[in-house]
């Protein structure tokens, strides 16, 4: 994977999330408030870390706080702000979904290019600082994510010195040789785990699948086997690595912060990438944006 825009962006998120306390603090007064009831859109990538985000904000007791792929947004519900998560700005389906709260509900947009979403919503994140050459999205989503976080009051330092150290490590080969990845995670990570799998699917067409760690034994276990791996994000269930163990896969459960985790999934898609001979930065029937006309 050396030499790609993905390579690179993956190695600068340690930095880029040093970075998040400044940009939480640059953008205060443009994100939610805590107590607003909130709700967070996106597609792909942005939808899944826009699930970690609602986890972590409901958590912290900041406000109810819901995340919803853009296509699917309750148009029933109210809230006080809606919050857009989009790296292009042109994403159709969130578009759309601006569009129709246009005067009805305070819109936010997190973008990494600011033209393009300008006038369709209220309020404008610039993100630009992290956009991405590569199709696949790495360092964007994840900054986006330390940002919000660091909005709630974390402190995400020791979360970029674990990631720096997962990049100075080597990758276990059982894990570039692998042929399936299940990954789980609980609360907050259950997002990370859906967009691992995104990753892999994306950048190195593998067959991944995502679940809460806690339902993984209501039947998705049985594919567990030699060769597949099942990966968990944060603490695993009492008994799980047990379970897998006896079923024949490898667990792997790190200890990492999640987000740090993350950097360590986003290396093995690439360097499976790199085994299959294939360009995770223009991934197979995929573009930067979906745009649809």
């Amino acid at each position: 994977m050396s030499g790609t825009f993905m390579a690179a962006e993956i190695a600068s998120q340690p930095g880029c999330w040093r970075e998040a306390a400044a940009l939480a603090s640059a953008n205060s007064d443009l994100l939610p408030p805590p107590g607003a009831r909130v709700a967070i859109v996106g597609c792909g990538t942005s939808w899944f870390i826009g699930q970690a985000y609602a986890v972590l904000r409901e958590s912290a007791g900041l406000g109810e706080t819901d995340a919803f792929a853009a296509s699917e947004f309750p148009s029933a519900r109210t809230y006080d702000h809606v919050v857009a998560l989009t790296r292009s700005g042109t994403t159709t389906e969130v578009h759309a979904l601006l569009a129709k709260l246009r005067g009805k509900t305070p819109t936010i947009a997190i973008t990494g290019v600011p033209r393009e979403i300008e006038t369709a919503a209220d309020t404008i994140v610039d993100l630009s600082v992290v956009d991405e050459r590569s199709v696949v999205q790495t360092r964007f989503a994840t900054t986006a994510l330390a940002m919000l976080r660091a909005h709630l009051g974390e402190d995400l330092t020791v979360v970029a010195d674990q990631a720096e150290r997962v990049l100075a490590e080597p990758l276990p080969d059982e894990l570039v040789a692998a042929e399936q990845f299940s990954f789980l995670g609980t609360g907050w990570s259950v997002g990370i785990a859906n967009e691992a799998a995104l990753k892999f699917r994306e950048a190195c067409l593998l067959w991944t699948e995502s679940y809460p760690a806690w339902d993984y034994r209501h039947g998705p276990i049985s594919i567990s086997e030699p060769g597949r791996v099942t990966w968990m994000f944060g603490r695993a269930p009492e008994g799980l690595a047990d379970d897998v163990a006896r079923a024949g896969g490898l667990f792997v459960e790190s200890g990492l912060d999640p987000l740090a985790d993350l950097v360590r999934a986003q290396r093995v898609a690439g360097a499976i990438a790199a085994r299959k001979g294939l360009d995770p930065d223009n991934p197979r029937s995929l573009t930067r944006s979906v745009v649809l006309t």
